[in-house]
């Protein structure tokens, strides 16, 4: 019975270490190391900004193509309303988007706005 016991967690230890990936802290903390436009900075700004800076939704400034959020970001204030309140309201209005995505425009603009 002994023996059973040990064959049985020894079953459920390699099963847990063969079932895990092996994965590094920037893929853990969702941090990008080096964004671009096209693969992390559009699905940002599509999920939190279109719904308002569109054609559609009427608010300036625009951020539907890349020279647009380029621009917001060059020479608007958008990090500065993404990241605090400093520059008036944070945006998006629904409320302050995780640190993370901050980081990742913030790091796409440090970097000189990669497409």
């Amino acid at each position: 019975m002994k023996a059973l016991k040990i064959i049985i967690v020894l079953m459920i230890a390699c099963f847990i270490g063969f079932s895990c990936e092996t994965q590094t802290y920037s893929e853990i903390s969702g941090e990008v190391v080096n964004p671009t436009y096209t693969d992390n900075v559009k699905p940002i700004i599509v999920n939190n900004c279109l719904s308002c800076h569109s054609v559609a939704g009427g608010e300036l400034p625009t951020m539907e193509t890349y020279a647009q959020v380029r621009d917001a970001a060059e020479n608007g204030n958008m990090i500065c309303r993404i990241d605090d309140q400093s520059c008036g309201a944070v945006m998006p209005q629904s409320g302050r988007m995780p640190q993370t995505r901050i980081n990742t425009i913030k790091k796409w603009a440090a970097n000189g706005f990669p497409n």
